[in-house]
């Protein structure tokens, strides 16, 4: 007679078996495992009744010690380690690096929270405070930019400059995008896979995609393959609403400290691109236009455009980058 348990058995055996050799394989497609050069740290949070852990990292400099402290705030598909070769770099400058993943993102918690800019700023503020740092350099990259914006508005007295690079909200997407429901977009988050982030990650780099950026998203997708993805996906469409509910294009006129914009000349980058009317397509997203407007709402800013360089600059013309972070940093600031 046939062992019909044993066969059910073997079966289930050999299934996860080829699951493991499809995943390996697949794996092994994307490229070599993330091995990130600074460990994470932990800054405990309670916010709406929930205890909460938000991940930072805090980098000694390793050169001459200047005495400043440079905050790196990241983009909405991207934690605190796509900034890890700016980091290095800062810190052989001199600076101590303090890189957090915002709540939502990264190692930190994933909670179901009221999201928003001032409530972001206030616990980076906190997290600053628990350091000891009272004043820090800030460098900003695309929705981060946005947190940045509403960081300096909040807390100017503790920056002493902010570098905003290609950063969103440049624009009022709530002008451009056609409103998506909170349940279309987590049902959107839900159904993500490696390929889509891969191909949307490759928008920033416009022909340009190298495979050293497939690490940046493994990172972004090793949540896929988790018992937290579902939470991610809702804290996900919740940031989304809060970008696209929360302009700060309105208050770019109140900044008050040195500002430089680093602008990648190839970027396009829209929130909720692939919704927009087909005759907005070539109207929205326009970063040579919105980075010169800025500039020109930012009193005293300085604008710095990199040429065939798309939407992270630091990652893809790093050179550029980081010697136009350095002489603005370098520069005795006018008085204001």
């Amino acid at each position: 007679m046939v062992d019909f348990h044993r066969f059910k058995t073997d079966a289930m055996h050999i299934f996860l078996l080829l699951g493991a050799i499809w995943a390996t394989l697949s794996f092994a497609q994307q490229g070599p495992a993330l091995q990130p050069k600074y460990s994470v740290q932990f800054f405990h949070l309670q916010m709406e009744n929930q205890d909460l852990r938000m991940a930072y990292r805090d980098v000694q400099p390793t050169g001459a010690s200047n005495g400043k402290v440079v905050l790196l705030l990241h983009g909405k598909n991207f934690s605190g380690f796509y900034w890890e070769s700016t980091i290095e770099f800062l810190a052989q400058q001199g600076y101590r690096v303090i890189a957090p993943d915002e709540l939502g993102f990264g190692a930190s918690s994933r909670p179901d929270i009221h999201y928003s800019f001032h409530q972001m700023a206030q616990n980076t503020r906190a997290l600053l405070d628990h350091l000891g740092i009272q004043q820090v350099d800030v460098i900003a990259h695309s929705m981060g930019g946005m947190l940045g914006v509403r960081f300096t508005l909040m807390f100017p007295e503790m920056v002493e400059k902010l570098v905003l690079e290609n950063p969103i909200g440049l624009e009022d997407y709530r002008k451009l995008v056609p409103y998506i429901s909170l349940q279309q977009q987590y049902a959107a988050e839900l159904s993500e896979t490696n390929e889509n982030m891969r191909d949307y990650q490759r928008s920033y780099y416009p022909g340009a995609w190298k495979p050293e950026y497939e690490a940046y998203v493994q990172d972004q997708a090793s949540v896929l393959s988790t018992g937290e993805y579902p939470r991610d996906a809702w804290s996900s469409a919740l940031t989304y609403q809060m970008i696209y509910e929360q302009p700060v294009v309105y208050e770019m006129g109140e900044i008050s400290r040195p500002t430089l914009l680093i602008i990648g000349q190839d970027d396009r980058t829209v929130v909720g691109k692939n919704h927009l009317p087909t005759s907005l397509i070539s109207v929205a997203g326009q970063y040579p236009d919105l980075g010169r407007k800025t500039h020109t709402a930012i009193k005293g800013s300085t604008l710095v455009e990199v040429p065939d360089c798309g939407h992270i600059p630091h990652i893809q013309k790093p050179e550029e980058f980081r010697n136009a972070v350095v002489t603005f940093f370098a520069a005795v600031p006018s008085s204001r």
